[in-house]
């Protein structure tokens, strides 16, 4: 072994503050930008240790001549033969190293220049034997210079830890050795080495540092720059951690992770290891999942080996902690259970598509139906003293396989991504005939179904994505739980592509069913399926190309590739990378960040002032919005439609956001933010909503706003809103020129007028006392005696009285919104007297089992929530405004404020006591909102004259004529004569 130090005699070295082991192999031209950025720090006593793991490309000899010309700083080795690893050369740099603290460097990355600075700092300030810092993954041939921080919420500040155990995701996630500096005495008395002769060596040797360390320092300094080439060249090796395609790689993964499960066993750490477990199952399994669709059965049956074992030692409550789809995935796996797997894994690779048909079992949805009833395939110790087919391992896959909750059973076709999966692929003179199987969830495309289907071929690159070629599906039948289709493509005379740039071709079935479309990918469900080449006829001639051939995509995904000639990619590359590729290059960019500026906000609003608003005033128009253009719903709907009952002639224009569906067909529709919407806003005459129209847009003075707002207010509002007392004196500014936009508000009491007055600081000129006029249907329905039709339209039976749950917006991190109490415990314990109604907020949605169909309704889609207000018997509600308007109906109303100290003190405040005003029961559990629910009648009798006084407290303007008085003063003049 060449162990020779480079330095000049005489020349002596005292101890270096750190020293930076750079280890190689194989990467010469990369090695000197490495030990430059250990060079060039600012701490300035630092040494670099370089250990080449015999390279057979020169490295050593850049690594001599380095040492050469910095002797003292920079010293070479070289082991005396290759350990394949990183293991053996850094255990090299340990014993080789002289500083008081060590780094580590990777010869293809470099450190931050104030990074060893930096951690000696912290490792001197706090005695840690261990400072990490923040890592980040360059993409240097990226071509915006993309930067990825790593794990960097476990770096916000800097941070002391007496123990891993109090940052357990430290030991998790940030399993790298190289953005840390050690205490070289500390590596020393502890014995820590890296593992030899095993890959992924960072993630034992990683958590033998955190267990070992007495003290643990992080600081959020940016330390280390791992580079990533997101497109290595084929001649490049690949990296260890992407050789997944070798069974090699996944068993020294699992020996890795089985060490450190030990090391955290012998330590009792049993809290680290359940968060390493939960890791497994979302992040480490799935690198390796997502390749099993392209390898073969030798390699599946080998994988499902080496990983079933290692599964059993999973604590099962892990599996409860990941998404459903990483928990199937996981448990399909260790039942070897491949017919299920690999659809499975397909939607693990692209998450929103549905790859089972799925199961109705005891109104719960399952992945499929195996392993329900059966043995679930554990240990004979675990089953010992259990009947044939009973005890935990029918429940445990039960609670994996349910899918209830991911809503799958509530979806139409049109909305579903279904898998579609390639049988059979063949060609013949330039035709491709092509044969598949559509997954039919829970059989939602049923058998008398209108199928209709057309492949379509689309080029995948942007800029030229406007080229499609369709081709007809000839055949398409029920099969089972599938649909099973065959189209031929004759893709000589069917596909013209102009070759070059638009050199990928992807291939989509869109499927129709009784008239709704769904747009399915071709899924390749075994390797090797689609191989061969057809001719085609690019537009640029054939010299560019003249023959496609099938390719899978990573997604699984079928596609084409176009297959040019070598001249042509050598003449291509000259072009690209020569100066008429910069030249057309720096067009495209300068066209496209044109654009950019074009389409911005900023260009957007400078045209609405400058140009729009220059326009004369239309008299006449009125434009309308609900909820920021979500919804055709509430007061400014109610107006609407009062101007058209009396036949008022005036323009009428409404913003829509995402889809124009269910918004009236007799308006002109307009995209919010769109420049026709911003068009009409500048000309109208009067702009009618209920929340606000784009902040930064002023009105101009010929225009008047009707704002109606949408409820009073139980939770502070506006200007007191703790937040905005917090707000700077320019901020507060701002938000108050918004709010005097307003010509007109809304009024239904005073105490709208003590709240909301106040808080958005408005003029009494400004406040018009007439109610609220999508409350006028509430007062005429008080007085009607037949129940509204919307019931029969839910298929309520006449004999059910409804109950209506109606929450307020929930912050829950999520869109989906989890009910606080059992709905399935509530539905068999009222399902014969009580039909429940449940609409979230617009800003979440709910998913309700099958097991509650017909006793349980969600009605979240009706965005107009009178008609639902109308028709309940009662309301069940927290803190939601829907209270102030149901008071109109005079009718059971309950409160289930089961987080009121949280809501009242952590959030907004309250402009009143709810529990001392609350015009029905305030429960704060479940069991006692059952209890007062057992008869509205006699809650309706209980709290009367506390209904009566919270309605003159809070409607004492609504009385059913609001939306005909508004349009009398404000719009009387456009009567036909």
């Amino acid at each position: 072994m060449n162990m020779d130090l480079r330095q000049p005699p005489g020349i002596s070295v005292g101890v270096p503050d750190i020293s930076v082991v750079v280890i190689v192999y194989n990467d010469a031209s990369r090695l000197p930008t490495a030990v430059r950025s250990v060079l060039g720090q600012t701490l300035r006593n630092v040494e670099v240790v370089i250990v080449d793991d015999r390279s057979t490309d020169g490295s050593y000899e850049v690594a001599e001549r380095l040492a050469a010309e910095h002797p003292g700083r920079v010293r070479a080795f070289q082991l005396p033969e290759n350990s394949g690893g990183c293991g053996a050369p850094r255990n090299h740099g340990i014993a080789q190293a002289r500083g008081t603290y060590l780094v580590f460097l990777d010869s293809d990355d470099v450190l931050e220049r104030n990074a060893c600075r930096n951690m000696l700092e912290a490792a001197e300030t706090t005695g840690a034997d261990l400072v990490s810092g923040l890592c980040v993954r360059v993409h240097v041939d990226s071509r915006g210079g993309k930067e990825v921080k790593w794990y960097p919420w476990l770096y916000p500040r800097t941070r002391t830890l007496e123990s891993v155990s109090e940052l357990p995701d430290l030991l998790v996630f940030d399993t790298l050795s190289t953005n840390k500096c050690y205490r070289r005495e500390f590596l020393l008395e502890r014995g820590l080495r890296f593992p030899v002769g095993i890959h992924y060596e960072d993630l034992l040797f990683s958590a033998q540092a955190y267990v070992a360390a007495r003290r643990i320092t992080l600081i959020p300094n940016r330390v280390y720059d791992w580079n990533v080439v997101e497109k290595p060249t084929r001649s490049a090796a690949k990296s260890i951690s992407n050789r997944r395609h070798e069974i090699a790689n996944f068993a020294h993964r699992m020996e890795i992770h089985r060490r450190v499960d030990q090391l955290l066993a012998e330590q009792g750490l049993l809290a680290l290891k359940f968060h390493k477990d939960v890791k497994f199952l979302k992040h480490d399994l799935v690198l390796h999942l997502r390749d099993l669709p392209f390898r073969d059965a030798s390699y599946r049956q080998e994988f499902a080996s080496i990983a079933r074992d290692y599964l059993d030692s999973i604590d099962r409550a892990a599996f409860d902690e990941v998404e459903p789809i990483h928990a199937i995935c996981a448990y399909l796996l260790r039942e070897s259970d491949w017919d299920n797997l690999l659809p499975a894994v397909d939607t693990l690779t692209n998450r929103d598509k549905i790859s089972s048909p799925l199961v109705e079992r005891d109104g719960r949805i399952y992945w499929c139906a195996e392993h329900l009833d059966g043995h679930d395939g554990e240990s004979q110790g675990e089953s010992e003293g259990q009947g044939e087919g009973e005890g935990e391992g029918d429940g445990f896959a039960r609670q994996v396989l349910d899918v209830t909750e991911l809503g799958y059973h509530t979806k139409p076709v049109e909305k579903m991504f279904l898998r579609n999966a390639l049988t059979d692929y063949a060609e013949s003179a330039g035709t491709v005939r092509l044969a598949g199987r559509i997954t039919n969830p829970l059989g939602v495309i049923p058998p008398g179904a209108r199928l209709t289907g057309e492949l379509e071929f689309g080029a995948r690159r942007k800029g030229v994505r406007f080229q499609t070629f369709r081709f007809p599906v000839a055949t398409l039948r029920h099969e089972g739980e599938t649909i099973a289709w065959e189209a031929s493509a004759d893709l000589t005379k069917g596909l013209r592509p102009l070759g070059i740039v638009d050199a990928v071709w992807d291939v989509r079935l869109r499927l129709g069913v009784d008239g709704a479309r769904t747009t399915t990918r071709l899924t390749a469900s075994e390797p090797g399926l689609a191989a061969g080449r057809l001719p085609v006829r690019p537009r640029l001639t054939r010299l560019v190309a003249g023959r496609i051939e099938p390719e899978i995509s990573s997604r699984g995904h079928l596609c084409f590739r176009l297959v040019s000639r070598e001249k042509v990619d050598a003449f291509v590359a000259r072009g690209v990378h020569g100066a008429p590729g910069r030249l057309a290059k720096s067009g495209y960019r300068k066209a496209k960040s044109l654009r950019k500026r074009l389409t911005s906000g900023d260009t957007k609003i400078r045209l609405y002032h400058e140009a729009f608003s220059r326009l004369p005033v239309k008299k006449g128009l009125v434009v309308f919005e609900s909820h920021l253009g979500r919804q055709y719903s509430d007061s400014p709907r109610a107006i609407y439609e009062e101007m058209r009952r009396q036949g008022l002639e005036f323009e009428a224009v409404w913003s829509y956001t995402g889809s124009p569906t269910g918004f009236p067909s007799d308006a002109t529709l307009v995209r919010r933010w769109s420049l026709p919407y911003l068009k009409a806003l500048a000309q109208a005459e009067f702009w009618v909503d209920n929340q606000s129209y784009p902040l930064k847009l002023t009105k101009r003075p010929e225009t008047t706003y009707i704002q109606t707002w949408h409820g009073s207010a139980l939770k502070r509002m506006g200007f007191d809103e703790p937040e905005w007392k917090l707000k700077s004196r320019r901020q507060r500014e701002t938000q108050q020129r918004t709010l005097d936009r307003f010509d007109r508000f809304l009024i239904r009491s005073e105490h709208d007028v003590r709240t909301l007055a106040r808080a958005f600081r408005l003029q009494e000129k400004t406040l018009l006392r007439v109610g609220y006029p999508r409350n006028d249907a509430l007062v005429r329905a008080r007085q009607a005696s037949e129940r509204p039709s919307l019931a029969a339209d839910l298929g309520i039976p006449d004999n059910k009285k409804v109950l209506l749950y109606a929450p307020t917006f929930r912050h829950q991190g999520q869109r989906r919104f989890e009910l606080p109490f059992d709905v399935e415990r509530f539905a068999d314990t009222f399902g014969d007297r009580y039909v429940l109604l449940i609409r979230s907020h617009y800003l979440n949605h709910v998913v309700l089992p099958p097991s509650v169909r017909g006793r349980v309704i969600d009605v979240s889609a009706h965005h107009d929530v009178t008609p639902l207000l109308a028709l309940a018997d009662g309301l069940i509600t927290d803190y939601s405004s829907v209270m102030f308007d149901y008071a109109l109906l005079d009718r059971p109303m309950f409160f289930f404020a089961y987080d009121y100290e949280e809501y009242v003190y952590e959030g907004r405040g309250t402009y009143f006591d709810l529990l001392e005003r609350a015009p029905g029961p305030v429960v704060r559990r479940e069991d006692e909102l059952h209890a007062v629910l057992g008869s509205l009648e006699e809650q309706a009798v209980k709290y009367a004259t506390a209904r009566e006084r919270f309605l003159a407290d809070f409607g004492e303007y609504d009385k059913g004529n609001a939306a005909q008085g508004i349009v009398d003063q404000f719009f009387s003049q456009w009567r036909r004569a």
